[in-house]
């Protein structure tokens, strides 16, 4: 059984990469009024939108409107929906926000929160488990990644181009069908995730040692970033070269996050960069966006770039054993030096980035580390306005 729900609210002004540490200041409200006064989105913010998604400007507002409301549904869908949870996504054609279940009971429960759902043979403690199987094992350079696609209820595994028939990849292949019971779907992907670390160039960035990343979102006390850029306590330098503070924490590989105890002078906000795209915006939460939702990344490398969301909990294989854990995927494209920089749906923080493949030019897209695990792990809070 499948219902659809219309939503209205209109979502806040959207942003993208927090960097605000150098006394950045926040945007006056240059948004675009919703119907009924309330304020959706910027008109930058419209266009970066049109550019990259492909959208008209009314098709824009109106996604940024349905996203917000499905955030903000998709956590209330997923307590209904108790152990059937088998995910979640927005319908590309209708907008409406899907629910996976695996029970007759909670496609009930779920539909009471608006949300439509399909019913599925595995929950997403099934895909989880089988996900856990899967990073037992050790993947060669042919594999690029691999996840739970809840839209397909089976886990997909992505490898490169050209060693789709190498042993090292059949042999993994029968590896995972082996050690799980759930069906792969094996995609060919053009070229590899690469982490988007670089060498010092200009920018807004952050500096450690000979390494350029970008800012994520500011915590109380510091900022969160990318773990790959930093090891140990290594000093943190600021746009200016100034001294900003130290690695406090970090994980890399198995997890990419790190925070930045940050002091010397410089302060956190609850604000994002827009390099001249859009205007420097607030960051109000951090609710989780569904598969299909549209999300924007900044760095100091390509500054603003939107797409949609794609897998999440994606193992991604960087090679020489660095394999990272519980990432989500996107459509956006990344660069060298984006690493660390801020996801973000609406004015919803979603991670930081991570890693991509392919490039702004031609096309590519990137991985991030979703926020909250982040938070989480070292006991942070997001500063928001």
């Amino acid at each position: 059984m499948r219902r659809t729900r219309s939503f209205t609210l209109g979502a806040a002004a959207l942003m993208v990469l927090t960097a605000g540490v150098g006394g950045a200041a926040v945007a006056a409200d240059s948004s675009t009024p919703a119907p009924g006064g309330e304020p959706v989105a910027e008109p930058a913010l419209i266009e970066a939108l049109q550019r990259d998604l492909g959208l008209t400007p009314e098709q824009a507002v109106d996604r940024l409107a349905t996203e917000a409301e499905a955030m903000a549904t998709d956590e209330e869908a997923q307590e209904a929906a108790g152990d059937a949870y088998a995910g979640s996504w927005i319908d590309a054609a209708t907008g409406t926000l899907v629910v996976a279940v695996t029970s007759a009971a909670a496609e009930s429960a779920v539909e009471s929160t608006g949300a439509a759902t399909e019913r599925v043979t595995h929950s997403q403690d099934a895909l989880d488990a089988a996900l856990a199987a899967l990073d037992e094992l050790e993947a060669p350079a042919g594999v690029s990644s691999w996840y739970a696609d809840v839209q397909d209820n089976g886990i997909g595994v992505d490898v490169v181009a050209g060693s789709e028939n190498t042993d090292q990849v059949t042999g993994f292949l029968a590896e995972a069908e082996a050690v799980q019971s759930i069906p792969l779907t094996v995609r060919t992907v053009e070229e590899a995730y690469t982490t988007s670390a670089a060498g010092v160039v200009g920018g807004d960035p952050y500096y450690t040692g000979n390494v350029r990343c970008s800012v994520g979102f500011s915590v109380h006390g510091g900022f969160i970033t990318a773990g790959h850029c930093g090891s140990g306590s290594a000093a943190v330098y600021g746009w200016d070269n100034s001294l900003m503070g130290n690695f406090a924490g970090r994980s890399w590989p198995g997890g990419d996050h790190a925070w930045v105890r940050t002091g010397h002078g410089w302060w956190t906000v609850p604000v994002v960069l827009g390099w001249g795209t859009v205007s420097d915006a607030l960051v109000r939460g951090s609710n989780e966006a569904p598969t299909g939702a549209s999300v924007c990344r900044s760095g100091s490398t390509t500054g603003w770039r939107c797409g949609t969301i794609g897998a999440k909990n994606v193992t991604v294989n960087y090679g020489n054993g660095n394999v990272v854990y519980g990432m989500t995927n996107s459509t956006a494209c990344a660069e060298g030096g984006d690493s660390g920089g801020s996801f973000i749906s609406g004015d919803q923080a979603q991670g930081v980035t991570s890693g991509a493949a392919g490039n702004c030019s031609t096309g590519g897209s990137s991985v991030f580390y979703p926020i909250r695990p982040i938070l989480s792990a070292y006991g942070l809070t997001l500063h928001t306005a």
